[in-house]
């Protein structure tokens, strides 16, 4: 398979079958999953499955026919977004979606470049990886591309006081703009995941992203909202980590979740914008929301409604930040644990007053709790934020389960 790819663990996990928020080693051991939010519903969810196996039985083909599911998709899916957010276009990967957002971007403002923010993750096509400043050397990155320090709140590394946080990290977009204009290449858009995964899980205000948005469109550009890993009631108060912040992006969009596991995602935009891209551009994906495909997302929303799923990542999700910050409060390596709904980083830190990273503390709680039985990540710029983003079945008694092994693990390093 070529040394390009990676396995997760130094010791990594051969996965036979995974149910709801388990997944089980071909020994036979179950570990508790708090990192794959691609099974968004939960591992295997029965319902998905079924919709998955029903269509597949009767028809999986291109998307060159018509067909009910598809359509039923685009409209359920379309009821979740706010304002003139109400076009839907589909694809297999949120690589994909991310590379048709930045066409569509292009192809209405008529600007070619991109401002994103330091290491950020989009995807692995030639552009979105371009987008993804988390693994693409800055001396590699093309003209095209202007980067702003991500919106973090404890680093902070403008140093500005709280109450100009927003307006000052916001004013990055528009001068990011400005640097491409004089290089040739005004910005088509702003694009930003709605909890800066890779940058450390950050939660800046509301009014940060409300001061970008102004910040892009002032300069001919788009703002596009990458849902792929906060979107479908991730953080528990809304379908979408924009609504939180109360803006209405140009163009979302999602991935992963949306089809529980089988290749789905979407990218969301206006008729206007829609229209415009159509003027110049025809679209066309082999599998993106064939009827299998449909058919899965149609079971994905039916689940997250039925079983109260949104409700379940607030209620959850509160409890376990309890959790977390009395971790903080009892571990003095915890320099800050932040997030919300199921979507958490505890930044570790070998001093509180320094706030030194502790990368290779991040990395052997993350060995640990897997020999715990228990599977996390670890990202930031620093590597020393354990990233925590289980499926949304999450309940508080699996919150205790991580709470008492991260603990666990936390005094191996005291």
């Amino acid at each position: 398979m070529g040394p390009a790819y990676r396995l997760f663990y130094q010791n990594p996990l051969h996965i036979v079958r995974g149910e709801g928020v388990y997944l089980f080693g071909a020994d036979g051991r179950r570990y508790l999953d708090c990192y794959n939010n691609v099974a968004a519903v939960g591992h295997c969810h029965p319902r998905v499955v079924a919709a998955i196996s029903e269509q597949a039985a009767k028809l999986a083909t291109h998307t060159r026919y018509l067909h009910e599911n598809v359509v039923r998709y685009a409209e359920r899916l379309a009821e979740t977004f706010a304002g003139e957010l109400g076009v839907c276009m589909f694809a297999n990967s949120g690589s994909e979606a991310n590379e048709l957002a930045f066409r569509m971007a292009r192809a209405v403002t008529g600007n070619e470049g991109a401002v994103v923010t330091e290491c950020a993750y989009h995807g692995t096509s030639n552009a979105t990886f371009a987008f993804s400043t988390e693994d693409y050397p800055a001396d590699d990155r093309p003209p095209w591309i202007a980067t702003v320090a991500a919106p973090d709140l404890y680093r902070n590394p403008l140093g500005c006081a709280r109450a100009q946080f927003s307006g000052a990290y916001g004013a990055l977009i528009g001068s990011a703009a400005d640097e491409l204009a004089q290089r040739g290449s005004a910005a088509a858009l702003y694009i930003a995941d709605g909890v800066y995964s890779t940058s450390g899980i950050l939660t800046p205000p509301a009014d940060y992203l409300q001061e970008a948005y102004r910040q892009i469109r002032a300069a001919g550009g788009l703002a596009v909202a990458d849902e792929v890993q906060s979107g479908l009631c991730r953080l528990g108060d809304n379908w979408w980590a924009f609504q939180d912040s109360a803006v209405v992006p140009d163009i979302v969009t999602a991935g992963k979740p949306l089809g529980n596991g089988y290749p789905l995602a979407a990218v969301v935009t206006t008729p206007e914008i829609a229209a415009q891209f159509s003027k110049k551009y025809h679209y066309f994906n082999t599998f993106g929301g064939n009827p299998v495909a449909a058919a899965a997302g149609l079971a994905v929303l039916d689940v997250i409604e039925d079983e109260e799923l949104k409700r379940n990542v607030r209620e959850t999700g509160q409890y376990l930040a309890g959790g977390l910050q009395t971790l903080q409060r009892e571990h003095e390596i915890i320099g800050e644990a932040r997030g919300k709904g199921l979507f958490f980083g505890l930044e570790l830190v070998r001093d509180r007053h320094g706030k030194e990273p502790a990368k290779g503390a991040a990395v052997a709680v993350r060995e640990r709790l897997r020999d715990d039985g228990v599977l996390l990540g670890v990202t930031g710029p620093h590597g020393n934020v354990i990233k925590i983003r289980p499926p949304m079945a999450f309940t508080r008694d699996h919150a205790d389960h991580l709470i008492n092994a991260l603990d666990e693990a936390l005094r191996c390093l005291d």
